[in-house]
């Protein structure tokens, strides 16, 4: 009986070494262990945490070295080399395109193949602004395209529909037209309207997206001739990729002078959507035929230069 009891007292203390409820009848203490925890350590701002990922790409002056930053020297001595050792060469706009023409001949390629052009923009302004992508249509003075473009006209006026159809639409109407778009049952290369419906033209917008009409693009006006006459004819480009401009601007078989002309053109067009004060536009500039290697070029050296005031 006395080792029942001195067992009996062993469990007992034993549990109330562990904080357990002895089941005797008797309630045991129900406190339990009080466990406390270190400060949570303060996050840091998103903004600060990517400012810390982005290291700022070291600029290296190579104008007074006697070869450039990591390269073996500024010109190969040798007809033949590795590229990656030397410096890109950059060429003229005019001698790009005299070099695809001589890729050709040595290649024996087909003479009538398009050209083609890869630009690179500064999008940005100051103040942490940028220039938003933008589409634009422009007239060549060289056209190379074989047909014409199709132009849709949406307009409530009859007269005006019928001055559109005798200048070159392929449809002309009002609201009747958008159910068909939707359906996909007619489509065109671009759509132009009169101010007066563009409230009914709300359901296009999804459907159409980029060529919906826009007064910014000139697509949108009371002059239809004019605007058939940019549309039927024009050449469109846009920026992609958020700076980007990859289009197509010649014929490989035109005349030099017409391609450079074409060039110009569409450079100039693109440089005009950025304000003149914030400096240089194109960063890169490549020129390419459909099978010629890539050229490079200095794409603002094709822009006209500023007429300088002239004393009398």
């Amino acid at each position: 009986m006395a080792s029942c009891t001195r067992t009996v007292w062993k469990v007992l203390t034993g549990c109330q070494l562990l904080n357990l409820p002895a089941h005797t009848g008797v309630p045991a203490s129900r406190s339990l262990p009080v466990r406390t925890f270190a400060a949570v350590k303060a996050q840091k701002k998103k903004a600060d945490a990517e400012k810390e990922a982005k290291k700022e790409k070291r600029v290296i002056d190579d104008k007074y070295r006697h070869k450039p930053f990591g390269k073996t020297a500024w010109k190969p001595m040798d007809d033949v080399y590795i590229l990656r050792y030397y410096p890109r060469t950059v060429h003229s706009a005019a001698e790009a395109i005299d070099m695809l023409k001589k890729f050709q001949a040595l290649d024996f390629t087909a003479l009538s193949q398009p050209i083609y052009i890869d630009l690179k923009l500064d999008m940005k302004l100051e103040k942490k602004k940028k220039v938003d992508p933008f589409v634009s249509t422009v007239h060549l003075p060289h056209p190379f395209k074989t047909e014409m473009n199709k132009v849709l006209v949406f307009t409530e006026d009859v007269n005006q529909a019928k001055l559109a159809q005798e200048n070159g639409a392929v449809f002309a109407g009002g609201a009747e037209l958008i159910q068909p778009i939707l359906d996909d049952k007619i489509s065109a290369d671009f759509y132009v309207a009169v101010p007066d419906i563009l409230p009914k033209l709300v359901l296009l917008k999804n459907k159409l997206r980029k060529k919906f009409p826009k007064g910014k693009r000139g697509s949108v006006g009371v002059d239809i001739p004019k605007m058939l006459q940019l549309f039927k004819t024009g050449h469109e480009y846009l920026v992609e990729d958020d700076c980007y401009i990859r289009t197509k601007i010649a014929m490989l078989d035109m005349p030099s002078d017409h391609i450079f002309s074409n060039l110009q053109t569409i450079l100039v067009d693109v440089c005009s959507h950025r304000p003149a004060s914030s400096g240089p536009f194109i960063d890169r500039a490549i020129m390419t035929s459909q099978t010629s290697e890539a050229v490079w070029f200095h794409g603002n050296d094709v822009l006209p230069k500023p007429a300088e005031d002239t004393e009398d």
